[in-house]
């Protein structure tokens, strides 16, 4: 039996993302999304049972030695604004308005039944287990607070779509407690807004907004004034529902499925986009969305937290809304915010954390400063042979030594290469854990990943990873960017170096690498910067448009042969197509 504090995390209320985190003595020893295991993408309507039994097996221990689980998602009192703001908010649909008065905390019981019986598979003794539900907002500020390391008193926003009803949440944090300020309540929802203009735009919301972001930089803001949509005065936000956030009736129907947005809207903006090019009008749309949830975003952020910026200068920011990483770049910019930290998994995936972290550190237990994302499974050279030996395309393997020294080599001479080592990543970006790699200064490269390889959208752009020797010169800026959670403004020069990696508007949402957190993706880089003088590395996740991220060597081979790609390195073991020189082009 474990004598720390042992707190086992467990996400999925909101029928996505589910997701696992353990914490044992106030340290992440484990984290994992659900859709990684099943093979899933965002592991709709599932549980994370898969995920929670990772963790613990990871941290070897067994159900009994969980002293408490946590879920991100409480009941939420009738005496609170929020249950009769929804309801005054929805006139229009007064049946879901009743419900949310008479019956408005029927979503958490059912999914707090689903979780004990997700505990019940795992082997946990559900009438000794104690569950201890956090608010959903509260849960994501906890995973940015309680992760950041901050000492000093800490302003934190949360924008989201919904948890039980809140959208929004300010507050502070200091000596680690946290204190709410206010919160907005659904449907006045900034993220919910970009959420239903990602799907007039063609996208799956929760899954596209990123898409909408990355489609923004071609189209011109000032074409189409989309102030109608939203509003933020005397310290309220309002969303006009006539057009967006809608429910019932008020929904517009396309072969059968209902969007979040009107007829009315239709009828203002034209057709919901269909395919994959981004042509006008809908990059103008994108672009004027972006600007309204920017300006709004940093309206209500001076309102409510202004004076503790002013006065500390540190922010922590989560939700879905934090994986905006162009709002991220404005906030960065802003003479009073010293620092910016933004927990990586900042979606729903991150509220296993969030609910566990907060847990431990109301009994007592502090959580340490998250400064990687290195929490998944990790496999071995004979795992990864035996994965080969298994495999139907019964692929052709040799052992190298020195990865990094060899893969430099394949890198520079322009072939794209699958790069599996270490534990998987938590969260939605590829660290250098799963990752597809290119070399940025060789023209084309990007495409050449996009046509044989992601099948994504052409618009959409490639990212950087660099020694944390390069940060600075090529961002211009010394602030902690471990995640690929900002945007920063490429420095002179650099675009014509790595051009690869610079997207249309001249910035690059970049992760800047300590060795100490990833030695061989690190020494991969400066083999690199020996051979072409960048210390900088094209990387995208490893996985195929639509799939999740790699997990196992399984997963990856499935994927090589299911992709155009030529090389991929596995720990100590380089897999190449028939054919293909083990060495890259150069021999």
């Amino acid at each position: 039996m474990t004598s720390a504090l042992t707190i086992l995390g467990l996400s999925g209320a909101l029928t996505h993302d589910p997701s696992a985190a353990l914490y044992v003595g106030g340290k992440l020893v484990a984290a994992a999304e659900e859709e990684r295991f099943v093979r899933d993408k965002h592991a709709k309507n599932r549980m994370p049972y898969e995920a929670a039994k990772y963790c613990l097996e990871a941290a070897g221990i067994k159900p009994k030695d969980v002293h408490a689980v946590a879920i991100p998602f409480a009941p939420i009192s009738l005496a609170e604004k929020a249950r009769w703001h929804y309801a005054r908010r929805y006139w229009y649909a007064p049946d879901r308005g009743l419900d949310a008065i008479l019956t408005g905390n029927r979503r958490y019981h059912r999914y707090r039944g689903r979780i004990e019986w997700c505990l019940q598979q795992l082997g946990f003794d559900v009438k000794k287990t104690e569950i201890v539900p956090v608010e959903h907002h509260l849960a994501h500020a906890s995973s940015a607070y309680h992760c950041s390391g901050f000492k000093e008193k800490t302003a934190i926003l949360g924008i989201d779509g919904k948890g039980e009803y809140a959208t929004t949440f300010f507050g502070w944090g200091e000596n680690g407690t946290i204190h709410k300020i206010k919160e907005f309540y659904d449907p006045d929802s900034l993220g919910g807004l970009y959420g239903a203009l990602t799907e007039f735009l063609g996208f799956e919301m929760l899954d596209g907004e990123y898409k909408v972001m990355g489609m923004a930089p071609y189209g011109d803001p000032t074409r189409y004034d989309f102030s109608r949509l939203a509003r933020f005065e005397n310290g309220e936000l309002v969303i006009d529902t006539d057009y967006a956030n809608v429910i019932g009736l008020r929904r517009y129907k396309e072969n059968g499925k209902g969007f979040y947005f009107s007829p009315k809207l239709v009828g203002w903006l034209g057709p919901r986009r269909v395919g994959d090019v981004a042509d006008e009008p809908y990059i103008h749309y994108a672009a004027s969305m972006q600007k309204l949830f920017e300006d709004l975003s940093l309206k209500m952020m001076d309102y409510y937290l202004g004076d503790i910026l002013r006065e500390t200068g540190r922010l922590a920011f989560a939700g879905g809304g934090a994986l905006n990483v162009k709002l991220n770049q404005k906030i960065i910019a802003r003479p009073e915010v010293r620092e910016l930290f933004v927990q990586p998994a900042s979606g729903d995936s991150g509220t296993a954390l969030g609910a566990a972290s907060y847990v431990s550190v109301q009994r007592g237990v502090p959580v340490e400063k998250m400064e990687h994302v290195y929490l998944g499974p990790a496999y071995s050279n004979e795992d990864v042979v035996a994965a080969c030996a298994r495999h139907p395309a019964q692929p052709k393997w040799t052992r190298i030594d020195n990865v990094p020294q060899h893969i430099a080599r394949v890198l520079a001479d322009g072939n794209p290469v699958a790069w599996f080592q270490g534990r998987m990543e938590f969260g939605p970006r590829a660290l250098g854990g799963r990752s597809i790699l290119g070399c940025p200064s060789v023209p084309g490269v990007a495409d050449r990943i996009n046509a044989q390889i992601k099948f994504r959208e052409r618009w959409r752009p490639f990212c950087p990873s660099m020694l944390d020797s390069v940060g600075p010169q090529m961002l211009g800026t010394d602030h902690p960017a471990p995640f690929m959670t900002f945007t920063f403004e490429v420095a002179p020069g650099w675009k014509e170096r790595v051009p690869e990696v610079v997207h249309e508007d001249g910035t690059a949402r970049a992760q800047v690498l300590r060795r100490e957190f990833n030695p061989r993706y690190y020494d991969l880089m400066a083999e690199l910067e020996k051979l072409t003088g960048n210390g900088v590395v094209l990387n995208t996740s490893l996985n195929r448009r639509g799939e999740p991220m790699i997990c196992s060597p399984t997963d990856a081979l499935n994927m090589f042969f299911g992709s155009d790609l030529q090389y991929l390195v596995m720990e100590d073991i380089l897999v190449t197509k028939p054919g293909v020189p083990s060495q890259g082009a150069a021999g």
